[in-house]
C-alpha cells in the first residue's frame, strides 16, 4: 500500500483559502446567469418590441437590463476583491515560513542557493490568483449552461456551439503541449540569469578594479540571450495558438449568424433568436479563449507552485523546541564528523575535546585544516554527519535558536553588515538598548571611533559597511558579537584587518571576556592572541593533533618541530605561528 504523503505548507495554506474560492465560485454562478441577459434582451427587442412597436415595453426591458448589468459589474468587482483577499491571506500564511525556508535553504547549501526566488514565486502565484486569467477558470465550468440554452434556441445552435467548444479545448491542449515546456525552460533560464547578476553585483569593486566587467557581462549575456530565445520561441507558438483560437471564435460567431439567418428563412426560428444565438455563443466560448490567451501566466504560476512545493518539502518546518536554561558555556565535542554543504568528503574527522565554562581557547593550524569549519560546527551552523556538539550537555541542535542566539556571539572571517544604523547592527536588529549598545562598543574598543562618524551610532551603513573600512567593520562586528554579554563567543580571525590600535582594543576585549567568565574560542595565527588564552587547540587535515593548556601545547610543538621548523612564536621577531605539521594529540 502506497504511503500517503503529508501535505506541504503551501497546500495547507491553499486549503485554508478555499472558502474564498468557494465564495468566488458562488458569485460566478450569478455572474454567468446574468451574462444570459444581453442575449435575452436582444431576443425580446427583435421578437417583441419591434413587432409590437411598444415603447413602454422597450423602456421597461432596457431598465431591467441596465439594472442587471450594473449588478453583474458589482458582482464581478466583489469577486475580484474576494480573490485579492485570498491572495493576501495566502501571503500572510506563507511569508514567514517561506522567508525562514529560503534562509535555511541558503544556509544548508553553503550559500550556493542564496536567492530570493521563492519570495518572487509567491508573488507570481498571488498575482495569478488575483488576475483576470483565473476568472476564465471560474467561468469555464458554466459552459454547459450556455450550451443548454443554445440547444433550447435550436439544436443546430447547440451542436455548433458544442463543436466550437471542443475545437477550442483541443487548441488549449495543443497550446499546453507546445509552449509549456519552453516557457518553463525560459523561466528557469531567467531565474539563473537574475541570480548570476545579483551575485556579481555583490563584487562590483573587484569587477571594476580588475577590468572584469566585459567578461562578466559576456557570460551574463549568454544566459540572458538563451532566455530571450526560449521566451521568443514559446511566445511565438503561444501567440499563434491565441490568434488561431480568436480567429476561430470570431468565425464561428459569424457563421452562426448565417446559420440563424438560414433557419429564420426556413421559419424555424425568429430573427431575435438568430442575433441572440450569436451573442450567447460568443459569451460561451470567451472563457476558453481567455484561458488560451492567459496560458503563459498560468504556466508561470504553475512553475512557481511546483518550485515552492518542492522547497517546502525539502526544507522542513522547524519543530517547536522546549526552552532550556540559559547556557553557562560548557562545551563538549564528541567525535564529530562534518561535511560542508554541497561537498562529498568530510572536513572534520572525529574531533573530541571539551571546553569548560569560562575557558578561552585558540585554534591554530595550517590553511585548509578545518578551523573555520570547526567554528561553524561549534555554533550549530553546519550539522555534524556524525557525533555531537553539546552546549551545557544539550545537543546544540536541540536548543531553540531564537532563545539561544542572544547567548552566543560570532565574528566570522567575512564581516557582513546589514542595512541600518550602527546601533541596530550592534543590537542585532532587536530592540536597541542604548546602554547595552554603548557597553558592547566600549568592550570592543570601538566606541570612540563610532562617535567620530557623521551621525555617531545613528550613522546609516549598507550591507558592505558603507562608510566603514575593513578594520572598522571588524571592530563593529566584534561589538555585535559581544552585545548582551553572551556566554559563548567564537571569533574567526578577529584581527585579520586590524591595525596596531585595533590589536590593542582586541586584546583588551579578550581580557574583558575572560574576566567575566565568557567561554571563548578564537581562530588566529597571531602570537599576541595565543599569549592571552588558556588553552591551544592544534588542527591539521581536519583532525585534532594537540589540545591542552597553552604552555604545555606550545612546549610540545617546540619539541616536535625543533629539528625542522622552530616554533615561530618563540622568536620575538615573528608575528605569526607558521604552518604546523600533524603530531599526536595529547
Amino acid at each position: 500500500m502506497q504511503q500517503k504523503t503529508e501535505p506541504t505548507d503551501l497546500q495547507i495554506a491553499l486549503k485554508e483559502c478555499r472558502s474564498y474560492f468557494g465564495i468566488a465560485g458562488f458569485f460566478s454562478f450569478f455572474i454567468n446567469i446574468i451574462m444570459l441577459v444581453p442575449s435575452i434582451y436582444m431576443l425580446q427587442v427583435y421578437d417583441r418590441v419591434v413587432t409590437s412597436r411598444s415603447e413602454s415595453t422597450l423602456l421597461f426591458l432596457t431598465l431591467i437590463v441596465i439594472l442587471l448589468l450594473f449588478t453583474m459589474g458589482l458582482l464581478e468587482w466583489v469577486r475580484s476583491q474576494i480573490l485579492v483577499k485570498a491572495g493576501a491571506k495566502l501571503d500572510v500564511l506563507l511569508n514567514t515560513r517561506l522567508f525562514n525556508a529560503t534562509f535555511k535553504n541558503s544556509l544548508n547549501s553553503g550559500g550556493a542557493q542564496s536567492s530570493a526566488q521563492p519570495i518572487n514565486d509567491l508573488t507570481t502565484l498571488r498575482q495569478f490568483l488575483t488576475g483576470n486569467g483565473l476568472f476564465a477558470f471560474f467561468d469555464a465550468p458554466w459552459l454547459p449552461l450556455y450550451m443548454a440554452v443554445l440547444f433550447m434556441f435550436h439544436p443546430y445552435f447547440g451542436w455548433t456551439g458544442a463543436g466550437a467548444a471542443v475545437v477550442l479545448i483541443i487548441l488549449a491542449i495543443v497550446n499546453e503541449k507546445i509552449s509549456s515546456k519552453l516557457l518553463a525552460e525560459a523561466n528557469k533560464s531567467s531565474i539563473n540569469a537574475t541570480n548570476y547578476l545579483n551575485k556579481n553585483l555583490r563584487n562590483t569593486e573587484i569587477i571594476e578594479s580588475m577590468g572584469m566587467l566585459d567578461n562578466i557581462r559576456a557570460r551574463w549575456r549568454k544566459i540572458h540571450d538563451n532566455t530571450i530565445i526560449l521566451q521568443a520561441d514559446a511566445s511565438k507558438k503561444a501567440g499563434l495558438m491565441t490568434s488561431i483560437s480568436k480567429s476561430f471564435r470570431m468565425t464561428v460567431q459569424s457563421l452562426i449568424l448565417g446559420l440563424g439567418a438560414y433557419l429564420a428563412i426556413q421559419q424555424e426560428i425568429t430573427p431575435g433568436l438568430m442575433i441572440a444565438g450569436s451573442i450567447l455563443l460568443g459569451r460561451a466560448l470567451a472563457p476558453i479563449d481567455l484561458m488560451i490567451g492567459s496560458w503563459k501566466g498560468f504556466v508561470s504560476s504553475r512553475g512557481a507552485y511546483q518550485r515552492l512545493n518542492a522547497m517546502l518539502t525539502i526544507v522542513a518546518k522547524d519543530k517547536e523546541k522546549m526552552s532550556l536554561p540559559e547556557p553557562i558555556g560548557d562545551l563538549s565535542v564528541e567525535n564529530i564528523v562534518v561535511t560542508p554543504p554541497g561537498a562529498k568528503l568530510p572536513i572534520l574527522k572525529g574531533l573530541n575535546f571539551t571546553i569548560n565554562a569560562g575557558e578561552s581557547v585558540v585554534v591554530i593550524g595550517p590553511s585548509a585544516a578545518g578551523k573555520s569549519t570547526l567554528a561553524r560546527a561549534l555554533l550549530g551552523i553546519w550539522p555534524a554527519v556524525s557525533g555531537t556538539v553539546r552546549l551545557d550537555g544539550a545537543d546544540i541542535y536541540t536548543w531553540n535558536r531564537n532563545e539561544l542566539g542572544s547567548h552566543i556571539g560570532y565574528l566570522p572571517q567575512d564581516i557582513e553588515m546589514f542595512d541600518g544604523t550602527i546601533s541596530e547592527n550592534i543590537a542585532r536588529f532587536g530592540e536597541v538598548d542604548p546602554n547595552a549598545v554603548v557597553e558592547a562598543a566600549k568592550a570592543a574598543g570601538v566606541h570612540d571611533m563610532i562617535l567620530h562618524l557623521p551621525e555617531g551610532y545613528d550613522t546609516i551603513i549598507g550591507g558592505y559597511g558603507g562608510v566603514l573600512s575593513g578594520g572598522q567593520r571588524q571592530r563593529v562586528g566584534l561589538a555585535r558579537a559581544m552585545y548582551g554579554k553572551p556566554a559563548f563567543i567564537v571569533l574567526d580571525e578577529p584581527n585579520s584587518n586590524l591595525d596596531e590600535h585595533g590589536e590593542q582594543a582586541l586584546a583588551l576585549a579578550i581580557k574583558n571576556l575572560k574576566d567575566r567568565g565568557c567561554t571563548l574560542v578564537v581562530i588566529s595565527h597571531k602570537v599576541n592572541i595565543i599569549s592571552q588564552v588558556d588553552k591551544v587547540l592544534v588542527m591539521a587535515n581536519g583532525m585534532l593533533t594537540l589540545y591542552g593548556p597553552r604552555d604545555d601545547v606550545l612546549a610540545k610543538l617546540q619539541q616536535t618541530q625543533q629539528a625542522q621548523q622552530p616554533l615561530a612564536s618563540a622568536t620575538p621577531k615573528s608575528s605569526t605561528v607558521p604552518e604546523i605539521k600533524p603530531v599526536l594529540p595529547v
